[in-house]
């Protein structure tokens, strides 16, 4: 039997078929492997060569879960031996983890491509989105969990229904939606913008007045904590500092967070508009997901003009109205002090994005990076000395 160490765990291959007549064997071999072997994680079982499983094997299965205190992952299990697994319970007493099986995107038409990754239309009922090279299972296992979490708490997205190696890749497959995102809808109705900026705006504070178990998602302010830390060598130690106490001050927060919801990312299905694109779900204050309409649409067109028409197809007149007209619709009814209070914070937090990406990523062109570098230094530092707090007041 072989095995080997996959990090801090001991990863141990099946193979064949396990049965009473050689169940004691298999367990005697695996008690062998362990007792030679250190290891600080768990025992991860890879039966993508085993072929059948009866009940004397999942006797031996259940000894060393006992023994591991649940400790023990089987994956890349075949849809024949999960079938075992499950009617006899045993998928609910560790962790268990199917063999995903491959498809080929060779001449399927792309519909569509983001960081993440590009998605492709399988048929005329299905898509999938198949994540960059750099994203492991883990990743796509986690948007997943989160698209499942939102939707259940009522926020509409699309729901991966299975996961597929796509060569050296993996890919979410979906339910081909019969929409077109709100980027789109900009473009091909300029006589319409206002209504849909409108409903965009509506839109995104349904998604904020969704509130989720704390724990289950990360708080995003921890996040910005990070950014801080690695744009600080732009600024004076206090500065910093400033920075980062007005993130550590925002309370801990139930609020559903999208974290990238540009309108690429906001699909209208029928009447009904629905997110896409949840890896970076999270909990905290609106003004989290606002500071992305304007890095979005209006810092990339600052130091820039044409780069809204580039990689959005819109001009970067209609860029800063799609972000005025949003905070009008989804500030309406607030006092106009306040509004221009939470316009300020909203920008405070997108340089400080805006920076990070542009340090950690770059542009493409050296000398357009320095200019935005400088430029967004430049406002983090004159707004840092007039806000206090980045908590936004919102119309719940």
């Amino acid at each position: 039997m072989k095995s080997k160490f996959e990090e801090n765990n001991l990863v141990i291959f099946l193979e064949g078929r396990i049965t009473s007549d050689n169940s004691e064997d298999f367990k005697n071999e695996i008690e062998k492997i362990i007792n030679e072997k250190k290891y600080d994680g768990k025992i991860i079982f890879d039966a993508s060569k085993l072929e059948y499983i009866s009940s004397a094997g999942l006797r031996v299965l259940l000894y060393f879960n006992k023994m591991q205190k649940g400790n023990i992952l089987v994956k890349e299990v075949n849809s024949e031996v999960y079938e075992i697994l499950s009617v006899t319970g045993f998928t609910s007493m560790f962790e268990v983890k199917k063999q995903l099986r491959n498809i080929s995107v060779d001449n399927l038409e792309i519909i569509g491509q983001g960081a993440m990754g590009t998605v492709y239309r399988i048929d005329e009922d299905t898509i999938v989105k198949v994540y960059n090279s750099s994203c492991s299972i883990e990743e796509v296992e986690k948007e997943k969990e989160m698209a499942k979490q939102a939707f259940l708490l009522g926020i509409p997205t699309a729901i991966s229904f299975d996961i597929v190696k796509v060569g050296d890749q993996y890919g979410s497959v979906f339910e081909m939606i019969k929409a077109k995102n709100f980027n789109d809808l900009m473009i091909e109705n300029p006589d319409k913008q206002e209504e849909i900026v409108r409903q965009y705006a509506s839109f995104l504070k349904q998604i904020h007045k969704v509130e989720m178990e704390v724990g289950k998602l990360p708080q995003i302010k921890d996040i910005y904590l990070e950014y801080v830390d690695e744009i600080k060598d732009y600024f004076t130690k206090d500065e910093t500092e400033k920075l980062k106490k007005l993130f550590l001050q925002m309370p801990e927060e139930t609020h559903a967070i999208h974290g990238d919801v540009q309108m690429k990312n906001v699909m209208l299905d029928g009447d009904t508009p629905l997110l896409i694109d949840m890896d970076g779900m999270s909990l905290g204050n609106p003004v989290f997901d606002l500071q992305g309409v304007y890095v979005t649409y209006c810092s990339f067109a600052e130091d820039e003009e044409d780069n809204t028409m580039k990689f959005l197809g819109l001009s970067s007149d209609v860029c800063k109205m799609i972000y005025e007209k949003t905070l009008d619709c989804y500030f309406e009814g607030q006092d106009k002090k306040v509004k221009k209070e939470n316009d300020k914070k909203i920008r405070m937090v997108a340089y400080v994005r805006f920076l990070h990406m542009i340090v950690t990523s770059g542009t493409g062109l050296e000398e357009l990076r320095d200019v935005r570098i400088r430029h967004t230094v430049e406002h983090i530092r004159e707004d840092l000395v007039k806000i206090d707090s980045l908590e936004i007041y919102w119309l719940k």
